[in-house]
């Protein structure tokens, strides 16, 4: 199964993420395999991350509810992509995004506040839609099934 492109806000979840240091490599990178394990911002979830490199794209597999139960590539497999070299970085935003993404509604209310205060959120928005680049999408070549 494809996975679809996510919503831009789990671009932003991904770096904050990083930021907060919740994203654990289990293993290290090799030529074609990275395993990662991705705590919750509210740190009760743990959410595996399974990356393979095929050709020129990536299987990969989550057990987050975006990947799995929504059909999108989900916020931990965008920050592993991200510590792996896979996909941009941009450091200013993860420093603004430190410590920012609490669960539930108020969430788009932060990101409001921060983007208005924060030239390096400010950055992210002028780049407009999408966030991440367009051939990412075909580069997803599976998910539900765990790589052997």
């Amino acid at each position: 199964m494809r996975l679809r492109e996510p919503p831009r806000i789990k671009v932003l979840e991904a770096a904050g993420a990083i930021a907060d240091g919740r994203v654990h490599l289990v293993k290290g990178l090799t030529p074609d395999r990275l395993d990662a394990t991705v705590i919750s911002s509210e740190g009760d979830r743990r959410y595996r991350v399974v990356v393979v490199k095929e050709g020129g794209g990536y299987r990969v597999y989550s057990d987050d509810n975006g990947t799995r139960l929504r059909g999108y590539v989900g916020y931990p497999i965008i920050s592993v992509l991200m510590l792996a070299g896979a996909l941009p970085r941009d450091e200013q935003v993860e420093v603004a995004l430190k410590g920012i993404f609490p669960k539930g509604s108020a969430l788009d209310l932060v990101l409001l506040y921060t983007a208005a205060r924060s030239p390096a959120l400010c950055r992210c928005r002028a780049m407009g839609p999408p966030i991440m680049p367009r051939p990412m999408n075909p580069t997803f070549m599976g998910c539900g099934r765990r790589p052997q």
